[in-house]
């Protein structure tokens, strides 16, 4: 154990002895390190994000999309098989066991300016009915949802988003004003019935900056897609299941009928739980991240090179010292053991400055925004192991070659050496 102390000791003096080159040498390994916790921070941060936001726009849900159309035998990729309608989303409310409400949505396939007295937002506008509110527990904040009087009668109203409210009205309650939609050269005046609850941001589209119309209304003034059969189309069905452990029952249930609906024996369509749009977003995420950490860990290999080009010089300059030490009983081990613990003693050193450097830049990063979405930052217990074992890593994969070339020194060239 004391053989370990000393050599620990001694390459401790050794790099003190030469502390700005020390120091530039574990630059690398500290900007690499650093790096890697605070890039893997923001894509865990991510993934958490996602996860939440899901699942913040109810509970029990399934939600069905359109899927892939083939074409001469080439799939034209999901959201091609045009073929949801209203009338699926009340098939389904009527026939599946175990569904509490279905909530039909069409989304406009743009954003559009919403104008109040000179006042402008690009806003998603969001054709709905008045089930959404219960599907995805969307209360109004202000005002009230509208009614399915208002489906019936294509109403010209809207629930406003939080942030909508917010940069046309300010704090003002903005229920019964009336604000204007654009759509090319046509205006189109609505009214507003209500604001709804925020929900917050994250890597997914903000619902905080969207506008919610009655689905008739928007099929009739803004945009009327139809299927291959003549059908007003409709963008997703969101199903609302009775209870988790119903979810794949339902599930199955919503296949079959659609099917049958459909008359095709390959779904044209996507049903996906939240736990199947979770997995999916977050595996996304996941890339992304090992992604960026790989690029952040090139860094490090920079840093490696570093520690083996200055252990290279200080074998260098070091070879009277080799010399005496080998004269004096030294063996083989012990000049190999030594300059491998300088190494690690640099690349060690430097993970641990780069982990505390990681973690405070993940705070600092934690909350701001970047392109009107907030960066979330959760610095994992598993970034610190992957950076404090790769530091080790570098520092004996890097240091093993002059630690070799010291301990394989002829003792008497050594000590002849000038």
């Amino acid at each position: 154990m004391m053989d370990v102390v000393d050599s620990v000791n001694v390459a401790f003096e050794a790099l003190n002895a030469n502390k700005l080159r020390t120091a530039l040498t574990m630059l690398g390994v500290i900007i690499g390190v650093g790096a890697v916790i605070a890039l893997m921070s923001i894509g865990t941060g991510a993934q958490q994000a996602i996860a939440k936001n899901i699942r913040g726009l109810g509970s029990n849900l399934i939600t069905i999309t359109p899927g892939a159309v083939q074409v001469g035998g080439v799939s034209q990729g999901n959201g091609s098989a045009q073929t949801l309608t209203l009338d699926d989303a009340n098939a389904i409310a009527q026939n599946v066991p175990g569904v509490v409400a279905v909530s039909p949505e069409l989304n406009l396939p743009f954003n559009l300016p919403l104008v109040y007295h000179g006042q402008n937002v690009q806003t998603k506008m969001v054709g709905v009915t008045p089930g959404y509110a219960d599907v995805h527990d969307f209360p109004a904040a202000l005002g009230d949802w509208f009614t399915q009087d208002d489906m019936n009668a294509r109403a010209k109203v809207v629930m406003l988003g939080a942030n909508v409210a917010q940069e046309l009205f300010g704090s003002s309650d903005p229920t019964g004003q009336t604000v204007s939609a654009r759509l090319g050269p046509r205006i189109y005046p609505l009214r507003v019935a209500g604001v709804l609850q925020s929900k917050g941001g994250g890597p997914l589209a903000n619902i905080d900056d969207q506008i919610l119309v009655p689905l008739t209304t928007l099929q009739a003034a803004f945009t009327n897609p139809r299927n291959p059969r003549g059908r007003l189309q409709i963008s997703q069905i969101v199903v609302e299941a009775d209870s988790s452990k119903d979810l794949p029952q339902v599930k199955a249930g919503i296949t079959q009928l659609l099917l049958q609906r459909h008359q095709v024996a390959t779904p044209d369509f996507n049903v996906l739980t939240q736990d199947d749009q979770i997995s999916a977003q977050t595996s996304t995420s996941q890339v992304l991240t090992i992604l960026l950490g790989a690029i952040a860990g090139i860094s490090l290999v920079v840093g490696g090179i570093g520690i083996m080009n200055i252990m290279i010089v200080s074998v260098t300059e070091r070879t009277r010292e080799i010399g005496i030490r080998k004269a004096v009983g030294a063996k083989r081990a012990d000049i190999l053991a030594q300059f491998l613990i300088e190494a690690l003693v640099v690349s060690v050193s430097g993970g641990i400055a780069g982990i505390i450097i990681g973690v405070g830049a993940s705070h600092l990063i934690d909350g701001q925004k970047l392109n009107n979405q907030v960066i979330q930052t959760v610095v994992s217990s598993s970034s610190i192991v992957l950076a404090v074992s790769v530091s080790v890593s570098i520092g004996l994969l890097f240091g093993v070659y002059p630690a070799y070339r010291a301990a394989s020194l002829n003792p008497i060239d050594a000590l002849r050496y000038e």
